[in-house]
């Protein structure tokens, strides 16, 4: 007979460390899961400001425990181990102070827990940006059923023959048996050791749990890319933050073949090929010379012993990228870097010019870095990485005029017809579709011009900030996707345009750091002046 849900009791451990702000939110969402969860043990790392009076308010909820440390830790592993330690309840769940739980999220991964005797539940985790309330699942192609994700409702003994779970390296979303988690010493690593949670979740894994993937959403995870102070993840800028990604996903390939799991260690190392390099990789231009020559040392260190399984299994442009930072022992400047940037987009792209090796096949870049182009030939047109330039003008209707490059032939042999103007909302996540244009042959590539009228992007009361992405059909009916990016130099343009009926418009037609094509506009007086606050604010952020 399976157990109530209410039978295993949980706790969850908050961890804080001046937070608060938002504490307070992240106990109230785990004391509304209901008599599920036990206690709250809230670990306050040494905080400096009001975090403690806020804990103070909590003094009449008997189930809130906290636990102050004198010292702060430097990190979250420390705080997070201190939790453990002091947990009495059969299952644990982690929450930092930022975040919340969903409602009625621990009851329905208890019912999964007891009816599969699992010893870790996963659920689905929400990354939800703000102040813009746009929200993404984490690791969709793992959770998200809507996004084609097969493993929720299966039931696993151990990782290895589905080591796609190990591209999952969070901790916050899922729920462990106590006796688990002590049965094999898993903790986090301690002090001032970021990116605990890579080390944690391959520890995890790497103790082969009884798992049950499902997709309860049960953790918001808040993206607060404005705040004073940001998290971990979020200050991509300082090289100390690579290093410490770099040592931590060192660790995790330590941890799996320690364990006598090196079969997991090989898709450790494709995900970081695949996602953490990308990543940083893409941003590189923007950062300063001294920090460039930097990171492509620690970088070109690290990647150079991974396994030739592990790149073989990696997608191709990323393959490129990894022969080619191994190939060159200084970082490269200037046009070469910024190919090395674009092909490491979310949609990665090449970009001209193409060069060719002396028998002809199609390289990365000039040598040093003349690597071949492996598996270019056998990529889908739904994979080929194609440049895809552009610019708007706005009237009546707003005009992008894109012009498609051509690939060492892959374009051109798949005969582009006509491409279509996806139109994306930076603030809502809308989206859009302009007409069908006609893709004409121009020098060595394809040209066409797309409208949307412009009272579709309007956005009432406020500016709209638009993005664009280019969909390519081609004549056996296949399709690609692009970016739409801007030319070489351009430097934005600002004015006042007239839509219809004689309705005036501001308009921005801007580059973004990675040179993606924005399109901002707003008509009336209330989108007029929040153009105008805009701009006071930045006014001011430079003084």
């Amino acid at each position: 007979m399976v157990e109530p849900p209410h039978a295993a009791r949980v706790s969850v451990v908050v961890i804080a460390y001046n937070d608060a702000e938002h504490v307070g939110d992240a106990i109230r969402s785990a004391l509304a899961q209901g008599e599920a969860v036990g206690e709250v043990v809230v670990v306050d790392d040494a905080s400096a400001d009001a975090t403690p009076d806020v804990l103070a308010g909590f003094a009449d909820e008997p189930r809130v425990k906290p636990l102050v440390r004198e010292v702060n830790s430097g990190g979250c592993g420390t705080p997070r181990n201190d939790g453990i330690a002091a947990a009495v309840h059969p299952w644990v769940l982690f929450l930092d102070s930022d975040d919340v739980l969903m409602p009625g999220a621990v009851d329905r991964l208890l019912a999964v827990a007891a009816e599969e005797r699992a010893d870790v539940v996963t659920g689905l985790c929400v990354r939800r940006e703000l102040p813009e309330g746009r929200e993404t699942v984490w690791a969709p192609t793992l959770y998200d059923v809507s996004r084609g994700a097969t493993l929720p409702g299966t039931v696993l003994d151990g990782v290895e023959d589905h080591p796609e779970l190990v591209r999952d390296t969070l901790s916050v979303n899922k729920l462990y048996r106590r006796d688990f988690l002590n049965g094999h010493a898993i903790r986090f690593p301690e002090g001032a050791f970021h990116y605990e949670d890579f080390v944690f979740s391959a520890r995890v894994q790497a103790a082969a749990p009884r798992l049950a993937v499902t997709d309860v959403p049960l953790y918001v995870w808040h993206v607060r890319r404005q705040a004073a102070n940001l998290s971990i993840s979020l200050r991509q800028g300082s090289l100390d933050n690579w290093e410490h990604r770099v040592a931590a996903h060192r660790a995790v390939v330590e941890v799996f073949r320690k364990a006598g799991r090196p079969a997991l260690a090989i898709p450790a190392q494709t995900k970081f090929l695949d996602y953490d390099l990308p990543m940083y990789l893409r941003e590189l231009p923007r950062r300063p010379a001294a920090y460039r020559a930097d990171w492509w040392t620690v970088t070109r260190d690290h990647v150079a012993g991974f396994d030739d399984a592990a790149v073989a299994a990696a997608r191709a442009p990323h393959r490129w990228l990894h022969a080619g930072i191994t190939a060159l022992a200084a970082v490269p400047e200037g046009r070469e870097l910024t190919r090395f940037a674009e092909l490491a987009a979310g949609r990665p792209r090449l970009v001209p010019p193409y060069p060719r090796s002396e028998d002809g096949a199609p390289v990365l870049a000039a040598a040093p870095a003349d690597v071949p182009l492996d598996g270019l030939e056998e990529l889908s047109p739904a994979g080929l990485p194609v440049a895809v330039d552009g610019l708007a003008t706005v009237g009546g209707s707003a005009r992008v005029t894109l012009t498609v490059h051509e690939l060492y032939g892959r374009v051109g042999a798949l005969h582009p017809v006509s491409v279509q103007v996806e139109c994306t909302e930076r603030v809502s996540g809308a989206k859009l579709l302009a007409e069908s244009a006609p893709l004409v042959p121009a020098g060595e590539g394809w040209t066409a011009t797309a409208r949307v009228p412009s009272a579709r992007l309007l956005r009432a009361g406020r500016l709209a900030s638009w993005s664009f992405v280019a969909v390519l059909l081609y004549a056996d009916g296949s399709t690609g996707r692009a970016e739409i990016r801007t030319p070489d130099g351009f430097a934005g343009k600002r004015g006042v345009a007239f839509g219809r009926f004689g309705r005036v418009l501001l308009v921005q037609v801007v580059a973004s750091p990675r040179r993606a094509l924005t399109l901002r506009l707003t008509g009336g007086m209330a989108g007029a002046r929040q153009v105008l606050s805009g701009r006071i604010r930045r006014i001011l952020a430079r003084r």
